[in-house]
């Protein structure tokens, strides 16, 4: 076997499940069995409010949170991640269902799945760390705004507008409500609301989320109120099918997108769940791993894509969950309510889906966070809030994009703001008296060249540089800079073209062999490098200088210097 083959197989041997994985189980598993109890009571509201408000039904969310929770427990790379259908990915399925109808979520959640584990083979796990910070914060806060706006339909209970802006939306719904007001719905609305959001006050362990649904469709069915519900539900998981691809072209956009999304939310979940218990830390390449065939099991099996869930996995890890049995008894606990309780789902008021999936949206803020990222600098303050803004205002794909724009354009302008042309007295090394110093020091100049010297402050360099004085020769001391491109290769070339036809020699100091080798590939220095006006040393830099002043008849004379 090559050694690249068996460099390939070692990877995809590292991605896979291992015994370790249970490590623990016979001192846990009361703990992780009930764990996984407590989250699949959590993850039931939820999991059917995510399928009614993309716009695929009760049903797939459903589906997902069984057949996906399994499969992203038993082959992820975190011990207390719980796997699910989540808010990121409904504000990317509602216009994606609504231009091309429910069935295109199975064929996008099996591409998406493939992309995570291209990404996970790839070793790409480790990328979240180049995702700024306030570009999270930023979606995450837009993210939150569209799914409450979403809900408005169902919350007021008027039929969804045809229009695409979830913002939009729910302006036209709240409109029509005020025409035509429905107080039983509003105070339905009101009730799942109260108890989503206060009981947890009460006991942090209450099943708020289901205790409300049981509430509201009690009041529901007893008053007889006529509100729209969840509709028939299966009573078994759907036989696995390979969905039609045909489309899969004009799919691959939306595909990557979802991707993205499952792995940088499943990252940063798993990251959560890292500091809230002293389980081992997780494998961000073996969880890319486990979404990507989660999300493929899910499309396959008549699901939508799903992604690692932070509210459900925060809850696992406070219940005590050690290994992922916990994950896999939350699955089965799901598996069992689509067998044993199908019939008693269906009669679930849509109102109490709305309500639930407000206050998550309103818990999905982190106002700390926020508070923080706004104090923090104006560029991270902008990054915020133009990815806020553009989720809104357009959808997330934009935000993502304009938001890693901005980022990426306000770093590079930081970055090159901390490059810097520093001036410095002529080394007095090898020169005898300070009468013989001043003169050489009125015909030498040196300059250290301090930070990134690439394309954004190349400009800067070159203007600085070449606005030099009438002197002999320049020293440019280069061990001080930390970054070079081939523009600001270029500049420096330029620099030196630029001294020349002024009479003036440029000589380098402390250019690292990378450096060297890129300015000879660009050919900027070339009559720098030819003429041996490259050292690896101050003095003997300033010796040069020296002996080639005193040969132009500028400074005292002195024996030549040879150059190295």
């Amino acid at each position: 076997m090559s050694r690249a083959a068996g460099l390939g197989t070692a990877r995809l041997t590292a991605l896979l499940p291992r015994r370790a994985d249970y490590a623990g189980l016979r001192r846990s598993w009361a703990r992780d069995l009930s764990a996984g109890v407590t989250v699949g009571i959590v993850a039931l509201p939820l999991a059917l409010a995510f399928g009614v408000a993309t716009g695929v039904g009760a049903a797939p969310g459903l589906v997902t949170a069984v057949v996906a929770g399994a499969v992203a427990a038993v082959f992820g790379g975190s011990h207390l991640q719980v796997s699910g259908p989540t808010g990121a990915m409904t504000v990317v399925l509602v216009p994606l269902v609504a231009a091309n109808g429910p069935s295109v979520v199975l064929p996008v959640a099996v591409l998406a799945g493939v992309f995570v584990i291209a990404a996970a083979v790839l070793r790409l796990g480790r990328l979240l760390a180049y995702v700024p910070w306030p570009l999270v914060e930023g979606f995450t806060v837009g993210i939150a705004v569209v799914i409450a706006a979403q809900q408005v339909p169902s919350a007021l209970g008027v039929d969804p507008p045809d229009v695409e802006n979830a913002a939009g939306a729910a302006v036209v719904a709240l409109a029509r409500f005020v025409e035509r007001p429905d107080w039983t719905v509003l105070a339905l609305l009101a009730l799942a609301v109260l108890l989503t959001a206060g009981l947890p006050r009460l006991h942090r362990s209450l099943p708020a989320s289901l205790l409300a649904v049981v509430a509201v469709t009690v009041v529901a069915e007893s008053t007889g109120a006529q509100v729209a519900r969840i509709g028939a539900l299966p009573s078994s998981l759907p036989v696995p099918a390979l969905p039609d691809l045909s489309g899969a072209v004009g799919l691959l956009g939306p595909a990557l997108v979802i991707a993205f999304l499952a792995g940088l939310e499943s990252l940063l979940s798993a990251r959560v769940a890292d500091g809230m218990s002293d389980a081992d830390r997780h494998d961000p390449d073996r969880e890319l791993f486990g979404q990507g065939l989660a999300n493929v099991a899910a499309g396959i099996c008549g699901g939508m894509p799903a992604t690692g869930a932070i509210a459900r996995t925060a809850v696992n890890a406070r219940a005590g969950a050690h290994t992922r049995v916990a994950a896999l008894s939350h699955a089965a606990v799901l598996a069992g309510i689509v067998y044993l309780a199908s019939g008693l789902v269906s009669s679930i008021p849509l109102v109490a889906l709305a309500g639930v999936l407000v206050v998550t949206a309103w818990r999905m803020v982190e106002r700390h966070s926020v508070r923080a990222v706004l104090r923090s600098t104006r560029g991270d303050a902008a990054v915020f809030a133009v990815t806020a803004v553009v989720t809104v205002a357009f959808d997330l794909v934009t935000a993502v994009e304009v938001g890693l724009l901005l980022a990426g354009v306000l770093a590079l302008a930081h970055l090159a703001g901390t490059a810097q042309v520093v001036p410095e007295p002529l080394a007095a090394d090898g020169i005898d008296t300070d009468v013989e110093h001043a003169l050489l020091a009125s015909h030498v100049l040196t300059y250290r060249l301090d930070g990134p010297l690439f394309f954004a402050a190349s400009a800067r360099f070159l203007a600085e540089l070449t606005a030099t004085a009438d002197v002999r020769v320049v020293i440019l001391r280069l061990s001080g800079v930390g970054m070079l491109d081939a523009t600001g290769a270029r500049a420096l070339g330029e620099i030196a073209e630029q001294l020349a036809d002024r009479g003036i020699t440029v000589l380098l100091k402390g250019a690292s062999p990378e450096h060297t080798r890129l300015l000879a590939a660009v050919g900027a220095l070339t009559p720098v490098l030819s003429q041996h006006h490259l050292f690896d040393d101050l003095p003997a830099a300033v010796a040069h200088a020296r002996a080639h002043v005193a040969r132009l008849g500028h400074g005292p004379t002195v024996p030549a210097v040879p150059s190295p």
